[in-house]
């Protein structure tokens, strides 16, 4: 385009250079961008095949397994046997109590063998914790048919201390009425359980420990 005022030339020759100017930086910004969007999924994608890579090799990695003893093969305990060692809880004897049980007499009905009563010195504690009203399942603890077995663990709670018991040594029968205790018990194979039902002991998985069919 052409003016016959020079001056109204230059004017207009400048807004449209500044146009043209204008459009390509707005085209070297948008460029720009799209750079800068595909580095950032490259990077996201390089990072979500490394967590699949890593999650793959976890997944390969073989987790240690406590090793059962011996006597357990196929979930059968073959050290178990008369005469039965009975790993008493606080409330088991309390309710042998409450039920007029005989634990010598009871446990020797139900089993069909001489048994041989055990307390720990955490159950012991707790008994004598628990006050007057327990005095006679402690009395009964103090019988010298029982068997006592020291506690080198801290604190008073028997429940730990004959999971922890069962678990290194499974020549016990646990004679136990806590359903929470009952429950973490029948996780450890090969390992009986002792109740009180009816009024009367029963047990439970000792066919399993035995290897035969119930």
């Amino acid at each position: 385009f052409f003016f016959n005022d020079t001056a109204t030339t230059e004017i207009y020759t400048e807004q449209i250079v500044g146009s043209v100017r204008c459009v390509q930086e707005t085209g070297i910004n948008a460029e720009y961008m799209g750079m800068l969007k595909d580095k950032e999924r490259q990077e996201k994608e390089k990072k979500r095949k490394e967590l699949l890579t890593n999650q793959a090799v976890n997944d390969m990695e073989v987790k240690e397994m406590e090793q059962e003893p011996s006597q357990l093969f196929f979930r059968h305990n073959t050290a178990l046997g008369p005469p039965y060692r009975l790993l008493l809880d606080t409330n088991f004897i309390n309710f042998s109590i409450q039920n007029k049980l005989d634990i010598f007499k009871a446990s020797m009905d139900c089993l069909l063998g001489k048994c041989i009563p055990i307390v720990t010195e955490c159950v012991i504690a707790e008994l004598e914790k628990l006050g007057h009203k327990y005095r006679l399942a402690l009395k009964l603890t103090k019988d010298p048919r029982f068997e006592k077995i020291s506690c080198s663990h801290k604190g008073t709670y028997a429940d730990d201390c004959l999971v922890s018991r069962v678990k290194q040594h499974r020549i016990y029968i646990v004679a136990t009425c806590d359903k929470d205790l009952k429950r973490r018990v029948r996780k450890i194979p090969g390992v009986p359980i002792l109740f009180i039902q009816s009024h009367k002991y029963a047990i439970e998985r000792m066919p399993e420990a035995f290897g035969t069919i119930k």
